[in-house]
């Protein structure tokens, strides 16, 4: 296979990024890979999509660190190929990150994805199925029941109405954003720090204010779904539990939360199985589950990351298995040409 990864920067990647592992991966296993950023489009004059793909210099690598060196190395070469000599693009960018300083770079992957798999390439995630997800109201088109109660506004006087009636208080984070950023969790809507939580929250557009869970002081538990379902391998879950550190809300593993071995219980399963029809009609290959309790409080689409902490945790090579389901769903294509569109093909 020949696979592009689109990621927000190359500068910005890390060894220990999931698409790092997903990368390396797909090298070990003999394909050829590139990465791309927004900016790497081309649509021609005669209608021709190209790619400006970025090679690495080498084949042959064994360890994250010397992968990543040389992909941020001066070595790597920028080939301009057309996007139908390409058999995968996996769209890994964050939209949230460039929507400050790059809005104009927030929409090209579902945009420019949708171009690619006009043209026979495999796009995953399904870019319409992006396109509907650019921020947490997308969220809401799931079950009720595995949905903690929220509120969606800009008005600070719903949103004091709202955490009156909740009695263990609530969370309140941006609509659109990511990594945790802008989350503070309230107790009282007379808390004296209200208004200016409101004040840096809602100067980036639409608030969510979800019922707090207690059970949440324990971390939530990312679990990795492929496909629509739970990602495993020899018997084990890619899933971690993610701790805060103490007197922090957030459990991301980037303000200090740590990462624990998790057991996967058939609750956690019956949570991701309600939520499975949604993301197989949308087209969401590879997908991140947060999720505490019987509830999940975010899906990430984007970019779902903490494959490498959880292929160390578990001795278990997850990322070859997201591999080899590319690789199959390429024969299935094969077999059955031209009766399978992007979005039923990504999550079969």
């Amino acid at each position: 296979m020949r696979i592009a990864f689109l990621v927000n920067s190359i500068e910005g990647e890390t060894p220990r990024y999931t698409t790092t592992l997903l990368a390396l991966s797909a090298l070990s296993r003999g394909h050829e890979i590139y990465y791309l950023t927004p900016g790497d489009f081309v649509l021609r004059t005669d209608n021709s999509l190209m790619l400006r793909a970025t090679a690495l210099p080498g084949t042959a690598y064994k360890k994250l660190e010397t992968f990543h060196k040389d992909l941020q190395s001066d070595k790597t070469k920028v080939k301009t190929i057309d996007v139908r000599e390409f058999d995968v693009i996996f769209l890994r960018n964050d939209p949230a990150q460039d929507a400050a300083e790059r809005p104009w770079a927030t929409h090209v992957g579902a945009v420019f994805g949708r171009l690619a798999s006009e043209r026979g390439v495999l796009v995953v995630n399904d870019p319409v199925g992006l396109a509907l997800a650019q921020n947490k109201l997308y969220f809401q088109d799931f079950p009720k029941s595995v949905r903690p109660i929220t509120l969606i506004s800009k008005s600070i006087e719903e949103i004091r109405s709202f955490i009156e009636e909740q009695p263990k208080g609530a969370i309140v984070k941006p609509l659109t954003g990511s990594g945790g950023r802008n989350v503070f969790k309230i107790d009282s809507p007379k808390d004296a720090n209200l208004n200016q939580i409101f004040e840096a929250v809602s100067g980036e557009g639409y608030l969510i204010a979800q019922g707090y869970l207690p059970e949440a002081k324990a971390g939530d538990i990312r679990l990795f779904a492929m496909n629509g379902k739970p990602l495993e391998r020899d018997g084990k879950y890619a899933a971690f539990r993610r701790v805060p550190a103490k007197g922090e809300v957030r459990s991301n593993i980037h303000v200090a939360g740590t990462a624990e071995i998790v057991e996967i219980d058939d609750k956690i399963l019956s949570v991701a199985e309600m939520v499975r029809p949604k993301l197989v009609q949308d087209g969401m290959f590879l997908v991140g589950l947060d999720i505490v309790g019987d509830k999940i409080l975010e899906i990430n689409v984007f970019t779902p990351g903490g494959l490498s902490s959880m292929s160390e945790m578990y001795q278990t090579d997850f990322a070859e298995t997201v591999i080899l389901a590319l690789e199959n769903k390429l024969l299935i294509r094969e077999a059955y040409p031209a009766s399978l569109s992007n979005r039923q093909l990504a999550a079969l």
